[in-house]
């Protein structure tokens, strides 16, 4: 067995019914085989065996009161992953569906997204299994100052800078920051997707949705394609969903779908997105209020059929394993010919084979949805020198960075010996930075 197969079996052995977390690993490890043929000093320093295991995993009950004076109690969690290139960075996820197998799933995702996009930043994620869907804006409050009531002490602007993700919108940080504010009596960058007024970067709602858009348009341009004219499939309508639908429009696509967690939208004649934005940014309703705005437009109960929609590319933004092999088959049979991931790893491991298989332009996540946390690196950069940036200028940085990392990954893969598979390239490219600091740290 060798060295990467060992550390995958003690891993999995290790963290029993953590599926997620086996899942990502397993994806991770499996790229790095080459690695070590070449680097055999990171078997010696043991970087596999260090990287897989989270430097501080809290855990931490979150007490609240609801309208009715009954008293909640949730389960909140940090897990600060790999600080060997920065500060631990990665969001908080409020969503029913949270445990610690989905929070360190996501946080060493982060390691190597966050590598990857050259920033000096590390990698971390947080939550808690609190649902705010249907919670009133007091709820909400209460439910999040008891949660900053706790996690305060573990973080800080050069420890640890979550953000939002799942359910943790510009409310929830705001209502975050301001009790991390009245504890500390510190204004500092220790949240990033901030409201303007009190630090917030402009570019930073639209970054991740512009982008995995960003990306793939570099990967289409290497092949002599384009989104121009492209019929385009977007699951998902939350922030991610929304803003790569914004601009696939822009440079030319006709996006045909968007969905919620209860079915789809089909509109043969390209979406109307201020429609989306009303309804999901504004009046928080779900996507089917969109067919009787549009009747020409089709509503479908349940997300998993988005995937029959005939198109040339398909961005999923919803959710991590909502596309799997069978899907990943549809929608090759249908013509598709490039794949990029917009939500945190939302393909099955057997997806992903499915398209590597066939060649297909497939981005994965830690590459290509790199883009909310570059911006909020940039957030971090701004608010350390009390300077904002225009839009213009954040957009500008966030394309040259999102280039980069195509370009990063793409090499990766062709010096490795896997051209063209930017999943592997993805995963090296990310994996060398971290490791190389870490040998250089020594034994931490």
């Amino acid at each position: 067995m060798s060295y990467v197969q060992e550390v995958l079996k003690k891993t999995v052995e290790k963290n029993p019914g953590e599926v997620e977390f086996h899942q990502t690993v397993k994806e991770v490890l499996n790229s790095l085989e080459p690695v070590f043929d070449k680097h055999p000093e990171y078997i010696t320093a043991g970087i596999l065996e260090r990287i897989v295991e989270p430097e501080r995993q809290i855990m931490f009950r979150v007490p609240w009161v609801d309208d009715q004076g009954k008293l909640q109690v949730n389960r909140g969690f940090r897990v600060q992953f790999n600080s060997a290139i920065g500060p631990y960075k990665g969001g908080l996820r409020f969503h029913p569906s949270v445990n610690l197998g989905i929070i360190k799933f996501l946080g060493f995702e982060q390691i190597f997204k966050n590598s990857l996009t050259g920033l000096p930043i590390g990698g971390g994620k947080g939550g808690s299994d609190f649902d705010p869907k249907g919670k009133s804006d007091t709820e909400v409050m209460r439910f999040c100052q008891s949660f900053m009531t706790e996690l305060y002490r573990f973080i800080g602007a050069d420890t640890d800078v979550p953000a939002g993700d799942i359910g943790v919108g510009g409310r929830e940080i705001g209502y975050l920051y301001g009790q991390y504010k009245r504890i500390t009596n510190r204004y500092e960058s220790i949240l990033t997707g901030k409201g303007l007024p009190y630090g917030g970067s402009l570019a930073r709602t639209e970054a991740t949705g512009y982008g995995v858009v960003y990306f793939m348009d570099e990967a289409l341009k290497a092949q002599g394609k384009s989104l121009k004219g492209a019929t385009v499939v977007v699951s998902g309508s939350g922030n991610v969903a929304i803003y790569a639908v914004e601009k696939a429009q822009q440079l030319g696509a006709k996006v045909v779908t968007m969905s919620d967690s209860n079915g789809y939208i089909y509109d043969a004649d390209g979406i109307k997105l201020d429609t989306v934005k009303q309804l999901k940014e504004v009046e928080r309703k779900r996507i089917k209020e969109y067919v009787e705005i549009h009747p020409s437009a089709q509503y479908h109960e349940g997300c998993a059929n988005i995937w029959n929609v005939p198109c040339d590319i398909a961005f999923p933004c919803a959710t991590q394993n909502e596309l799997d092999a069978k899907a990943a088959e549809i929608l090759l049979n249908n013509g598709c010919f490039a794949v990029g991931e917009g939500s945190n790893m939302p393909c099955t491991l057997e997806a992903s084979d499915v398209f590597l298989n066939k060649k297909i332009i497939y981005s994965p996540s830690k590459a290509s949805n790199a883009g909310g946390v570059a911006v909020s690196a940039l957030e971090m950069s701004q608010n350390s020198m009390r300077y904002s940036w225009t839009f213009e200028e954040v957009d500008a940085k966030l394309k040259d960075i999102m280039v980069n990392i195509y370009n990063n990954a793409s090499n990766a893969a062709k010096e490795y010996g896997f051209e063209g598979n930017l999943l592997v390239g993805a995963n090296i490219a990310g994996f060398l930075k971290v490791a190389e600091a870490m040998k250089a740290q020594g034994l931490v």
